[in-house]
């Protein structure tokens, strides 16, 4: 049985670092000591304002702002339930159809969780919510992280080109909106937050060009890093990949003070010319740590006084835990935030925590939150102040902008307390990835199975960078395939076709039951198949998505791929093929 125990503010290192932020600490303990007043003031606010829309009127809410009404009238929706109202504000639609503020953009998802990207109608005010929940990251880190004001932060960050609806409304990813906007663009000067990379390689649409530009300036500002980042950790390994790809004519440019010709863009041109000048010295030194191709440590030796690595290794991103660390020398990561493309939950209380033990609290003043526990029905749900720590529930969510009860798609797990604010631990997406008959694999099932099976590789200095996976059904029976993308250390000692073949047979092990009852009793699924591909598979695989309309920050390995132009090329890349050599342990009874 689980207790809830309240806790303080993890133990600082040090005390706040300035009046600024003290004040955001403060902000931090009000919000999580008042979290029903709090959401109860959200939710009025929200009905309050929007009383004479479209869709709360379907519903006769008749201006009724108390909880009680709200849950009793108004649904639980998906997004496939909006859709037609979605597609309406889309067309050019002006009425106030979700919310009497005038819908400003809409905010693309990442396309890559569940098909085609999802249009989430915003409003300009959400920019000031965003950006108030930005401005209490760095108050916390301090905490921890002394002496950031000292130096600069490394960070990869990307935008999009920008498409238009029909009626003409943006559309476009909530990272890209984000760094457009003034509150990005013309931030005030803040010495515990201040980037290597200038405004005009960030906003450089050119993704080749911004990420030279940006690699080239944390380059030159080397001695002045003291953190390196990404949004997601897929994106720092890019970043790390691309140094690969790119170092010699990244010292050509340090040496010589002139820029690689391919850099077109004529902002980034501008802003370059008065950032480099020739420095021999700096680009002997790129050059003496590339040159060997030895990349185990490669970030502390290249920025070696980089105190943390500040990248989402939650989720999805946890299997490159270990590709990090190896290029990393073992930095710290920091998971800071939580958030989505519908709303900026909360932040990380205790960022320089393991990665596995990382918890989101989310801030109140955010949005009005309800969760769904998962396995019940709708008629379930309660309020933030009400759930119970060791219980998994789903995200649901009712913002300014006018979605009421819409279904993230989140599960999370409550782990604790912070004042009355509960702390929650990213567990999953709520989707199935892979079935051939009556099993179902999630996300987070596959990947403890590749994690299993990765467990095999160890002794042979190999890992697995990246994987996705297909249900194979064109034969019978039908079969998955996990594609892998290895990283050899060693080549002397790389792991040998018996070695793969067992790893199929490991991770149909860490499978359940439903699975490997299909796979002994029925019959019913094939072998597990894994096919190693080519290195930079993946890079491809990336660079496709990007070109077919995906963000650079928010883009995430589709964990299950079905389509053509995909599978053709990941098959394209396929060096060898594994099969599982025996069944997989399975019995009547439970397995323990």
């Amino acid at each position: 049985m689980f207790m809830a125990v309240e806790s303080t503010l993890p133990t600082p290192v040090r005390t706040p670092a300035s009046d600024k932020d003290a004040k955001a600490l403060q902000f931090i303990e009000e919000m999580t000591k008042n979290v029903d007043s709090v959401q109860e003031r959200v939710l009025r606010e929200i009905l309050g304002r929007n009383a004479e829309t479209e869709y709360l009127k379907r519903f006769s809410l008749n201006g009724a702002t108390d909880r009680e009404t709200f849950k009793s009238r108004i649904p639980v929706v998906t997004y496939e339930d909006i859709q037609p109202e979605i597609q309406r504000i889309a067309n050019g639609d002006k009425s106030p159809i979700f919310s009497v503020h005038p819908i400003s953009e809409f905010l693309t998802s990442s396309g890559t969780s569940a098909g085609e990207r999802k249009l989430m109608p915003t409003i300009h005010e959400e920019l000031d919510r965003r950006q108030l929940l930005y401005s209490l990251l760095m108050p916390v880190m301090n905490l921890y992280v002394p002496g950031l004001d000292k130096g600069k932060g490394l960070y990869f960050l990307f935008v999009k080109a920008e498409t238009k609806t029909p009626g003409g409304l943006l559309a476009r990813p909530v990272l890209t909106s984000y760094y457009n906007s003034d509150h990005f663009k013309t931030r005030p000067y803040d010495p515990f937050n201040v980037y290597t990379s200038p405004n005009e390689a960030i906003l450089c649409v050119d993704s080749f060009q911004s990420m030279y530009a940006q690699m080239l300036c944390g380059l030159i500002m080397r001695d002045e890093v003291r953190r390196v980042g990404a949004v997601f950790a897929s994106g720092l390994l890019r970043a790390i990949h691309f140094l690969q790809n790119n170092w010699k004519q990244l010292a050509h440019d340090i040496a010589t003070g002139t820029l690689n010709p391919k850099i077109t863009d004529a902002p980034v041109r501008e802003c370059m010319r008065k950032i480099l000048k020739p420095n021999p010295e700096l680009a002997q030194l790129v050059t003496i740590e590339c040159y060997e191709e030895n990349w185990e440590c490669i970030i502390k030796r290249i920025w070696p006084r980089t105190k943390y690595l500040d990248v989402i290794v939650t989720g999805a991103m946890a299997q490159y835990i270990p590709t990090l660390e190896y290029y990393s020398g073992g930095l710290p990561m920091a998971c800071t935030m939580y958030a989505s493309s519908e709303c900026y939950f909360g932040l990380n209380l205790n960022p320089m925590c393991k990665p596995s033990e990382v918890t989101y609290t989310i801030m109140p003043n955010m949005a009005y939150f309800e969760f769904l526990p998962h396995g019940s029905s709708t008629s379930c749900l309660v309020d933030l102040a009400d759930v119970e720590v060791g219980k998994e529930y789903e995200l649901i969510l009712t913002i300014y902008a006018g979605l009421g009860r819409y279904r993230v798609g989140d599960i999370l797990r409550v782990t604790g307390f912070h004042n009355a604010a509960p702390q929650f631990l990213f567990i999953r997406r709520k989707n199935v990835l892979l079935s051939i008959e009556s099993d179902k694999t999630d996300e987070a099932e596959l990947q403890n199975a590749i994690e299993n099976a990765s467990l095999l590789l160890k002794e042979f200095n190999t890992s697995v960078v990246e994987y996705t996976s297909y249900a194979d059904t064109k034969q019978i029976p039908g079969h998955y395939v996990i594609y892998w993308e290895l990283l050899v250390k060693d080549s002397a000692i790389a792991p040998t076709n018996d070695v793969l073949n067992r790893c199929c047979l490991q991770m149909e092990e860490s499978l359940n039951s439903v699975y490997r009852q299909s796979r002994v009793a029925d019959n019913s699924i094939g072998p597990l198949e894994i096919r190693v591909v080519e290195n930079g598979t993946f890079e491809e695989l990336m660079d496709y998505a990007i070109s077919r309309g995906a963000s650079i920050n928010q883009y995430k390995v589709p964990r299950c791929v079905s389509f053509t132009p995909i599978m053709e090329l990941l098959n394209s890349r396929v060096v060898s093929k594994h099969f599982s050599p025996d069944l997989p342990h399975w019995t009547p009874e439970r397995r323990r």
